[in-house]
């Protein structure tokens, strides 16, 4: 099973978009996917309810017995099973800010290997627009990192803070890959996001991924009707479909997936 995190300490720049269309997409390829919103806000768990695993977020924190727990139910063997499940959020996660993070973060480990052993291919975590004890100890048991970035100011401040962030914590995982950051909300007409998106191609020309999302209402549209936005009938889905498909294409390469 492949980890990703999608991770940004600036709320509001996409992350549960990006978190849900990617798990649609993988979905839609063949792939058992677990998706776990670390999010109090709850929006990834909003879209995803459908897919709800009886699980909550913050019972991956607790003590799991080896080979017990957490199991999500799904049967893999039946054709008929859907194929994704969500952990939902939930308000217990408020209280990990109290536990110290070596012990939140082994504890999550343990819960990533027990999803591992069940049979996914693919987890995907939505996290808080923090730095708390709930994202860090994700990126300790995380295989990749991607970051949607918004350009504004205030995002590309938090971006750097990111950018240090995950290479504090890969001294702690070695195996954690930051895949990049993604433009999100872009306005192609706002002369201010042509100039932002500029400036971070030159001060991080190996970390900005090639495929971004445009500030696109079908968007939103999509995640209040609980679909991806290829679901959404409007002309004006088909172009954040493009790009959100051709963005799903470039982290499933860079994750190493396989059908």
């Amino acid at each position: 099973m492949k980890t990703l995190v999608v991770a940004n300490q600036k709320g509001g720049v996409g992350k549960t978009s990006t978190v849900v269309h990617l798990a649609f997409d993988f979905l839609e390829q063949g792939l058992k996917v677990v998706v776990i919103d670390l999010d109090t806000q709850a929006n990834a768990s909003y879209t995803l309810q459908s897919f709800g695993s009886g699980l909550v977020a913050s019972e991956l924190f607790a003590d799991v017995p080896t080979g017990a727990w957490p199991q999500t139910a799904i049967d893999f063997t039946d054709p008929n099973s859907p194929r994704m499940t969500l952990i939902a959020s939930d308000v217990e996660l408020a209280n990990l800010e109290k536990v110290p993070l070596a012990d939140a973060g082994a504890k999550f480990r343990d819960a990533i290997k027990a999803l591992d052993a069940q049979g996914f291919d693919a987890c995907l975590i939505d996290t808080a627009p923090s730095l708390g004890v709930g994202m860090a100890a994700a990126l300790l048991a995380a295989d990749y990192v991607l970051s949607p970035i918004e350009l504004e100011a205030y995002s590309i401040q938090g971006i750097k803070q990111m950018v240090t962030t995950i290479a504090h914590l890969r001294k702690a995982n070695p195996k954690l890959q930051f895949l990049g950051m993604v433009p999100s909300k872009v306005d192609g007409r706002n002369p201010r996001h042509a100039r932002h998106l500029e400036e971070l191609e030159r001060a991080y020309p190996q970390l900005m991924i090639p495929t971004g999302v445009g500030l696109r209402s079908s968007i939103a549209d999509a995640l209040a009707s609980r679909v991806p936005v290829w679901k959404i009938r409007k002309t004006a889905a088909r172009k954040a479909t493009q790009e959100i498909r051709a963005l799903a294409a470039h982290v499933f390469e860079k994750m190493e997936m396989t059908q």
